[in-house]
């Protein structure tokens, strides 16, 4: 297993809807997979909902950390499918609205936790609020999730212009298409937002993958399952395992 992927991958999305937390725990899962120690921090502050997805009931999360009561360490729990998360708490305003502050000591405390692990995954929250754009900075790579909605390019533009134009940004961005009727479909989604970065960005994020519409991800998500575990054998698997290799191969 070669590491070329950078230690903190952040996931953004312009708008919610598009998969951006199945992709975030599905890329984490087939990166173990690989061989690789992976740490899943949900970064959706305020609408943490991984835990949700996995059927996981935290004794401790992001909110008791902030509060006092516990480390980033105490926090972390080991899932059956061979990765760590590091559950945020659903429905907290507070966190959503965390200063610069507090914000700071938490990614202090990431880096911290980082060096047990190849790789560090942030489920960051949909939209474009300054905490999302730190998180977003603090990564030494984005992967900017969207659809062929036209919503969700437009969101997805204006994620990567921020990207762009934020001087402390760690990494670089890249693409990528979710939910794609079928690979030629997603390209052309693909295309359809490079174009317009490179109109007026001046630049072309990468794809970095593209990953089919299948049916047995809903299903997965109701059992509150792994689709790698559940389904191993379907499309959208074969594609989340494919951008997982691209990671750890080229970098993205």
């Amino acid at each position: 297993m070669t590491r070329a992927a950078p230690r903190h991958l952040a996931i953004a999305s312009g708008k919610g809807g598009v998969g951006k937390t199945w992709l975030a725990i599905t890329l984490s899962h087939a990166l173990a997979r690989a061989g690789a120690r992976v740490l899943l921090f949900d970064a959706d502050l305020g609408l943490a909902n991984v835990d949700i997805q996995l059927g996981l009931v935290p004794a401790c999360d992001l909110g008791a950390v902030l509060a006092g009561r516990a480390t980033l360490a105490d926090a972390v729990l080991t899932h059956d499918g061979g990765f760590d998360i590091l559950p945020g708490r659903s429905g907290a305003g507070t966190l959503a609205a965390l200063g610069p502050a507090a914000l700071a000591g938490v990614l202090n405390g990431l880096r911290g936790l980082a060096g047990r692990y190849d790789h560090v995954v942030l489920d960051l929250g949909a939209g474009l609020e300054p905490t999302v754009q730190r998180l977003a900075g603090f990564a030494e790579l984005l992967l900017v999730v969207a659809t062929e909605e036209p919503t969700s390019l437009t969101d997805a533009y204006a994620v990567l212009k921020l990207h762009a134009a934020d001087a402390t940004a760690c990494g670089p961005a890249r693409i990528v298409v979710n939910q794609a009727a079928t690979r030629a479909a997603g390209e052309r989604t693909y295309a359809t937002l490079a174009r317009a970065c490179t109109s007026f960005l001046g630049r072309t994020p990468p794809c970095a993958g593209i990953v089919r519409r299948d049916e047995r991800v809903r299903e997965a998500i109701r059992r509150q399952t792994l689709l790698l575990t559940r389904h191993p054998g379907t499309a959208a698997a074969a594609d989340v395992e494919a951008l997982a290799a691209g990671l750890l191969t080229t970098g993205g």
